[in-house]
């Protein structure tokens, strides 16, 4: 069952078109990157599909409600943490957490009990009494993220969440993100960091002048841009050219004496011990994500 349909999304903001047949599908309980450079239209999808702004074409649904004709129900649905911390820097971690199930509805018992339950998810009961203030940028992200699951939402919508931490914080994050989504929560990450959706999602769409231009897996999109690499480095008396003949056709590096082959690692083992070639080093290079996205997008980053 897919959680989240978007099909031939437009919004136009005058000549601009923000998305311009903007398609998603996403099952229940996945992660999914939507991936892209600045400006593609990622976080126009996002306040889209959370019925932030309507859309002028094109229809969509959250956990089965339609986001123009049933968007209070949507709302009741979803979780949606901006690339802004909405958390109150005065007040301690428990009070937020407590403060938003309040809004939420919930009683004061009840929303004691879920801040209570959030914070140990999180691993912030220890800090629960501190001011927000006093919080490193990861233990504020977490809270924020902690503050937009007070209804264990259906959807959580993550809008760049990792943008200005250091590597530490964007650990914990991660981590975070793990957490909520091994309850079965379904996760929507928009995020222009590669290496984040490669670790975290299990499929990605690529949305490039507001539409989708290529989806899978990390896997799968990095086998667009080519299979494996193999460096083949040789000592100063071995012969280059003869190096380059053999594995033809390669890329030659003089400068590091190096030959790039677009081959299996065994092959070209197999060639090296027939024409008693020992390398100096050899290394097996896969695909990154980097290389997909740049081909797929164009995007000169």
């Amino acid at each position: 069952m897919n959680t989240l349909i978007a099909e031939g999304l437009r919004k136009r903001y005058g000549d601009l078109h923000a998305l311009d047949g903007f398609d998603l599908h996403v099952p229940a309980g996945v992660i999914h990157g939507l991936l892209g450079p600045n400006g593609a239209g990622k976080t126009t999808a996002v306040k889209a599909l959370a019925t932030l702004i309507n859309v002028d074409e094109g229809r969509a649904s959250v956990a089965g409600f339609d986001v123009r004709t049933q968007a209070p129900q949507v709302r009741r649905k979803i979780g949606l943490i901006g690339q802004n911390a909405a958390v109150d820097e005065v007040l301690g971690g428990r009070q937020n957490l407590v403060m938003f199930g309040r809004l939420y509805g919930l009683s004061k018992a009840d929303a004691l009990a879920r801040a209570n339950e959030l914070l140990g998810v999180f691993g912030l009961s220890e800090a629960a009494g501190r001011a927000v203030s006093t919080y490193s940028g990861g233990m504020r992200r977490r809270l924020d993220i902690a503050a937009g699951l007070i209804l264990t939402p259906a959807v959580l919508f993550l809008d760049e969440p990792t943008t200005g931490l250091d590597p530490r914080a964007r650990n914990e994050v991660w981590n975070s993100i793990r957490e909520v989504a091994a309850r079965g929560t379904t996760v929507l990450l928009t995020t222009q960091y590669l290496d984040e959706a490669d670790q975290l999602a299990s499929q990605i769409s690529v949305i490039d002048h507001g539409r989708v231009v290529a989806g899978g897996s990390p896997d799968a999109l990095k086998r667009q841009v080519g299979g494996d690499r193999v460096a083949v480095t040789v000592g100063i008396r071995d012969s280059l050219d003869e190096v380059a003949r053999q594995l033809a056709p390669a890329v030659v590096d003089a400068d590091t004496r190096t030959v790039t082959v677009s081959a299996g690692l065994a092959d070209v083992v197999r060639i090296l011990d027939k024409y008693e070639i020992s390398p100096e080093d050899l290394q097996l290079r896969r695909p990154t994500l980097d290389e997909a996205f740049l081909a797929l997008t164009g995007d000169a980053r």
